[in-house]
């Protein structure tokens, strides 16, 4: 990207020029040649030739794309000072290095370095919006090292504590947890809060307490789901069974789950955030996005760890394209036939990357889309110099 040889003062109105805007609103539109007024914290104008107060910064977008800040619905940020650490791990090793061994180390310090580095590694790829899925937090001094690693680095964040070194029974029901959330938890567009848990599938469903907690704190849960030899139908079943699968939860990965589930999560208004290349790789399942799509579950996509995988969401967007049509070609080819038009497209994916993980997260009526009204949440592709982004070709599907 081109780096501005001049930077507006705080609280200058700024105008992008002749752009292409990906608004991502609901009809996915596609603006040629359009500039984006941005006043206070606001979208205040879209539209060619814009007329702009008096004194307002102007950056060129000609030939660039102006879209959306991404939002990821699902990262282990305590763990990307071990950046690529893990790359040939299976999900097994992953499970026997930080949660039976190294990860009961880490110091609060340790946590807030690696939530530091992975809030400018999102923001640094155009990922304005982060889900800190925090599981590593054995005390809430951990806890509160990572929420202060994250506040003050310019990005929004849902912050979802979680502890893999106790039941989430135990952790979430304390005084002591439940003042920590009371005290940090802003309720902003900026920091909002969510309860970070599994559900093992016992009979017994001891996670009861946790999702009480959860509901008497007036939280959202994120779980991981149908992860092949973790979680599974059970999972599910009991967590309906129990009155707890509710509008705003996000299922993780959901990749081996049965029929009666996906219907389960579209009937009580969930949402699934796919980790791609975590799939792929680790063997929670197949990446189910086409599925999700026959059960018209709303998804979001993520990033989940840069021990193992890229951590920008243009590489999930990627990789989870690759993947849907693998799949589809597969499928077609067993029957002797062929596929001539994508169904998956890339519209879509960039709709998951960005309003879908809004509403994921309850923060669709301020970002995820560029539309009038909305938080100036924007990322700007541009670099005159590279072939790489010449040319920019955008169009409406077919």
């Amino acid at each position: 990207m081109n780096k501005p040889t001049a930077l507006p003062a705080q609280g200058q109105p700024i105008v992008f020029r002749n752009g292409t805007v990906l608004t991502m609103d609901g009809a996915r539109t596609v603006l040629n040649n359009t500039d984006v007024l941005i006043i206070g914290e606001d979208i205040a104008g879209i539209g060619r030739s814009l007329e702009v107060p008096e004194g307002t910064f102007e950056i060129d977008a000609a030939g660039g794309i102006i879209m959306p800040g991404m939002v990821d619905t699902h990262r282990h940020m305590w763990q990307t000072a071990m950046r690529g650490y893990g790359a040939d791990w299976t999900l097994t090793q992953y499970f026997v290095w930080y949660y039976l061994e190294h990860g009961r180390s880490f110091r609060p310090e340790d946590i807030a370095t690696g939530n530091l580095l992975s809030a400018w590694d999102a923001l640094d790829a155009g990922v304005t919006t982060s889900v800190d899925w925090s599981h590593g937090l054995s005390t809430l001094d951990h806890a509160e090292a990572a929420l202060d690693a994250l506040e003050g680095t310019g990005g929004r964040f849902v912050f979802a504590p979680g502890n893999i070194f106790a039941g989430p029974w135990d952790w979430s029901t304390t005084a002591e947890f439940r003042e920590f959330v009371a005290r940090r938890n802003r309720r902003s567009d900026m920091l909002k809060f969510q309860l970070a848990f599994d559900v093992t599938g016992d009979p017994a469903f001891p996670e009861k307490a946790a999702f009480e907690a959860a509901r008497e704190l007036d939280l959202s849960v994120t779980t991981h789901a149908g992860v092949w030899g973790a979680t599974n139908d059970d999972s599910i079943r009991l967590m309906y069974e129990h009155g707890f699968m509710t509008p705003g939860t996000v299922y993780v990965h959901a990749a081996t789950l049965s029929q009666d589930s996906y219907q389960r999560i579209a009937a009580t208004g969930g949402s699934v955030s796919l980790s791609t290349e975590s799939e792929q790789s680790c063997g929670q399942g197949y990446p189910p996005s086409w599925a999700l799509r026959q059960h018209n579950i709303p998804v979001s996509l993520s990033v989940d760890t840069s021990v193992w995988f890229s951590s920008d969401l243009f590489t999930a967007m990627r990789t989870t394209l690759g993947a849907d049509r693998s799949y589809e070609h597969m499928r077609a080819h067993e029957s002797g036939d062929t596929v001539t038009h994508s169904a998956l497209r890339a519209e879509h994916v960039v709709d998951w990357a960005t309003r879908g993980g809004a509403a994921a997260l309850g923060l669709d009526h301020a970002v995820g889309s560029i539309e009038a009204g909305k938080k100036a949440d924007l990322v700007l592709l541009k670099n005159d110099f590279s072939p790489t982004a010449f040319p920019s070709s955008t169009r409406t599907a077919m």
